[in-house]
């Protein structure tokens, strides 16, 4: 994206057999992460048009390639889970020469990620204060486990540690049961989506005043920003926040409920759909005991009211509870398993899934950016590449570097 103020911003709309551009189009990224974290955040990046090389060593690459299987082709489908749309360069980051060739790419570069583990040789040769010197104009995110400061600074951290160190396990699973972890890789996730933010923030300041900055995330961080109404509750009360299962603390019914047949869930957000649940389920007796009738109350009498609701609904099966809820605008839904996520027609009418074509393996699916611009859903671009693809392209253009411009 290296143009001046006076430059116009690329077009990202979309034209009867025109391609979409994207708003990060013409925007470059070395991609020097791994795992997830930066990987996604990268990927994202590349979703909204930046052009992304992804900096791997030559023996191996990302381990996340080896994290199978399942496997697609060579690699195991983890790596195809954030790696799409990117370029694959190998680079020996601590030969001399590999140093170079980053330097080279950077010269020309708009963003930097890295996830070098703390006190590493790499993050040693790669210093943020020396890029920064050099090149003034790169955004430079770094994404650690604890942060660049404080007594956890300098250690090691995966997703799972994360989680538990930051709280999230405690809040998960049943309550008085032992500790889960979600489903998700919410520690990993997480950095990556506020290092997005931190990037996409960086660039539009740069836009303005040509200088890019250092930008630090971290697993932890990203945890204790999502616990929001959790953290407020302790900070309020100072009652310790435990695991409620699939309940909700501000708000009761909440949760899910076992039918005749199955699980699913309610969400009650307000007083008025509470007396609408009341009438569609036949329990007049609810709606009229004024100790149910605010939320405050149905929060302080949360025991009584799930045994109530369930002794009910178990009457019944969850198709059944679902298409009369729906008729009467209650808030309810089956809970469902992936296979049949991907199989539903709102996920197939907003075009989440794309297939593209893998060099080797042919046709994958992939699942697409979820925002959509003017009504136009980011393209997956190319498949996750294969290790190395693209290094005699990119290292043979960066042995010859344009003259950087100035600006942002």
């Amino acid at each position: 994206m290296r143009t001046t103020e006076t430059e116009s911003t690329p077009d990202t709309s979309t034209a009867a057999g025109g391609s979409f551009a994207g708003p990060l189009a013409g925007v470059r990224v070395i991609d020097l992460s791994k795992i997830l974290a930066g990987p996604y955040a990268t990927m994202s990046l590349a979703d909204l048009g930046a052009e992304v090389i992804k900096v791997e060593h030559p023996d191996g690459g990302d381990p996340t390639r080896a994290w199978g299987p399942p496997m697609v082709g060579a690699d195991a489908t983890y790596f195809h889970a954030a790696n799409h749309s990117k370029k694959s360069v190998t680079i020996d980051l601590k030969s001399e020469r590999g140093q170079a060739q980053v330097h080279e790419l950077l010269a020309e570069a708009d963003v930097l990620v890295e996830n070098f583990r703390p006190g590493s040789s790499l993050q040693t040769i790669f210093d943020y204060k020396e890029l920064a010197a050099k090149f003034p104009h790169l955004v430079i995110l770094r994404i650690s486990a604890y942060g660049d400061h404080g007594p956890m600074r300098d250690e090691p951290g995966y997703d799972m540690v994360a989680q538990a160190r930051g709280g999230l396990m405690s809040l998960t699973g049943e309550a008085g049961g032992p500790p889960m972890k979600a489903g998700f890789a919410m520690g990993d996730l997480g950095a990556g989506l506020f290092g997005i933010i931190g990037i996409v923030s960086a660039l539009f300041e740069r836009s303005r005043t040509g200088k890019g900055q250092y930008l630090t995330t971290s697993l932890y961080e990203g945890q204790l920003a999502l616990h929001v109404n959790w953290a407020t509750n302790y900070f309020a009360d100072g009652n310790r926040p435990h695991a409620l299962g699939s309940g909700h603390p501000n708000l009761v019914p909440y949760q899910a409920y076992r039918a005749a047949d199955d699980y699913f869930v309610i969400a009650i957000g307000n007083d008025s759909l509470w007396q609408r649940l009341c009438t569609a389920i036949e329990r007049p007796d609810l709606g009229d005991d004024e100790r149910l009738s605010a939320n405050r109350g149905r929060v302080e009498h949360r025991e009584y009211l799930n045994e109530e609701l369930s002794r009910t609904l178990r009457t019944n099966t969850v198709e059944h509870w679902c298409e009369r809820f729906s008729t009467t605008e209650i808030p309810a839904a089956p809970i469902k398993h992936l296979d049949e996520v991907y199989a539903d027609p709102q996920t197939e009418a907003l075009g989440m899934v794309q297939t593209v074509d893998h060099p080797s393996a042919g046709p994958i699916r992939q699942v697409a950016f979820p925002v959509n611009f003017n009504g136009v859903r980011p393209p997956v671009r190319s498949a996750p590449p294969e290790l190395g693809a693209d290094t005699h392209d990119f290292l043979g253009a960066a042995d010859h570097p344009h003259p950087a411009t100035t600006g942002a």
